[in-house]
């Protein structure tokens, strides 16, 4: 199995399922300051359904959605058009898409996060926008998808919180890493290799943190500086796990990696 294709199966696996829930949508208010505690925009009825009809093929479907006329979309899947651009990665749990880099011909430098436990879908999405010289975090959404498909009990996840105390109990937690290259895709999981404990001033490297539902949290610039960087985002799958995803931007402002690590307690 090539790359590419073991890319599409973990696609299949994380994501198929009718994915319903209620979305919030965070934004700048009238002074132009990002308010990350009341959402602008909520959304009852959010609604991803995603069926394949076989290996090959599929279908999304999308309802309740923010940014597409009437808040619908129908998008078909398939394992020879997936992933042309390069932009989604798949890990076993973990999965999304990114923007390659920070190009000025570009509305957007967007990414998508979601974080899957049991038969829930954590996802978070940013969306960068101009301003001025500078790149600014415009709007941040939050999705506790489950999936309607499912039987039995939703897993327990932490309530929202407070940032600094979630990320205070997890000091110490040894963890393992995981790495994804654009367009280098393994044809076979990649081997979790040890990495440094928890730290949560290695992950707090933004200036601006927020805890969500279902235990995401995240530390982002608010504006992206001239040269390299990173967006840290997680979640706390459970009381005695938590997955940490850094999306990783060299000095010319192009993704080189996404880099998951998972923490657990010894």
């Amino acid at each position: 199995m090539s790359g590419q294709h073991r890319q599409w199966e973990l696609n299949r696996l994380n994501f198929e399922g009718r994915w319903c829930g209620i979305s919030r949508w965070y934004g700048r208010d009238a002074e132009g300051r990002l308010d990350l505690e009341r959402a602008a925009v909520e959304i009852p009825d959010t609604c991803y359904a995603i069926s394949f009809s076989d290996a090959d093929t599929g279908l999304w479907d999308g309802s309740g959605l923010r940014f597409a006329p009437e808040g619908r979309r129908r998008l078909p899947l398939s394992r020879t058009s997936y992933n042309q651009g390069g932009q989604c990665w798949q890990l076993r749990g973990t999965a999304g898409q990114s923007s390659l880099a920070v190009e000025a011909s570009q509305r957007r430098f967007g990414h998508e996060l979601n974080f899957f436990h049991g038969r829930a879908r954590s996802m978070l999405v940013l969306l960068y926008e101009p301003f001025g010289p500078l790149w600014q975090l415009q709007t941040l959404g939050v999705v506790p998808f489950r999936c309607s498909l499912a039987a039995g009990v939703d897993p327990e996840r932490p309530p929202r919180g407070d940032v600094r105390q979630h990320l205070a109990e997890l000091e110490g937690w040894p963890g393992q890493l995981e790495r994804l290259v654009p367009g280098q895709w393994p044809a076979e999981d990649p081997e979790p290799l040890a990495c440094e404990p928890f730290h949560a001033a290695s992950f707090l490297n933004g200036n601006l943190a927020a805890c969500f539902d279902d235990g995401l949290l995240c530390s982002l610039p608010d504006s992206l500086p001239a040269g390299a960087f990173q967006l840290q985002v997680g979640c706390r799958l459970s009381e005695g796990c938590f997955d940490q995803v850094s999306l990783c931007y060299d000095g010319q402002q192009r993704l080189t990696g996404w880099e998951r690590r998972r923490f657990q307690p010894a």
